[in-house]
């Protein structure tokens, strides 16, 4: 009830506190989420040069392999339920720190 009566109190003397939070998130700098094997999609790795280089580091061939364009929509983590042995959790985890130093 107290709450309720400051946030009255402050809409009635006109105090708003929605700019300041405005200007708190236009003072943050955007930065963009390194990329990783369970959120950004296959085709988001293959169009970025820096990414693409990392799965060809890791994966030999994937990125050229004539059916890539199949798995576009999908994660490296989603990949991993159709072939566990060849995309397996560590070879996962060291795509994500690759990844982890890129910028989108």
């Amino acid at each position: 009830m107290k709450k309720l009566l400051i946030a009255l109190a402050a809409v009635s003397a006109g105090i708003s506190a929605a700019p300041a939070f405005a200007a708190d998130a236009a003072a943050a700098p955007a930065v963009a989420p390194a990329f990783s094997s369970a959120d950004t999609t296959i085709g988001d790795l293959l169009d970025n040069p820096a990414a693409r280089a990392v799965l060809d580091k890791h994966m030999p061939g994937f990125a050229s392999n004539p059916q890539i364009d199949m798995a576009r929509s999908m994660t490296l983590k989603q990949i991993q339920g159709f072939a566990p042995d060849q995309v397996t959790d560590a070879k996962l985890a060291m795509i994500d720190a690759d990844l982890k130093a890129l910028k989108k």
